[in-house]
């Protein structure tokens, strides 16, 4: 009578290589890819137009604003899948590479660099 166990290790040998050839590297969680490719750090400052300075937390889903005067505003990613979009309340805020533009519902638009 011949023995299984060889025949079962090898399949099981297969079948575990192919399941890790099917992992993908994700960002670490500190840190979000944008549509455009560009990954967004957990936390980043930047320089505005109107000579103030913003921080954006990436949170993965959403973001906070945090300006130093106001309460931190929260904004979701609009629509929910995307990570350079978010929107809420009155304001929306899109991150493109290092630049991010804040808009508030009657103001001008805020243009931000990091």
């Amino acid at each position: 009578m011949r023995s299984s166990m060889p025949i079962a290790a090898t399949f099981a040998t297969i079948a575990l290589a192919a399941a890790g050839g099917c992992t993908t590297a994700k960002p670490p969680a500190s840190v979000s890819q944008a549509a455009d490719g560009v990954v967004q750090p957990a936390t980043a400052t930047y320089s505005c137009a109107d000579g103030g300075l913003i921080t954006i937390e990436n949170l993965g889903s959403s973001v906070r604003i945090l300006n130093g005067a106001d309460v931190p505003l929260e904004l979701p990613a609009s629509p929910p899948a995307q990570r350079s979009r978010y929107g809420g309340q009155t304001y929306a805020l899109v991150i493109e590479g290092n630049e991010a533009l804040l808009m508030k519902g009657g103001a001008p638009p805020l243009a931000c660099t990091r």
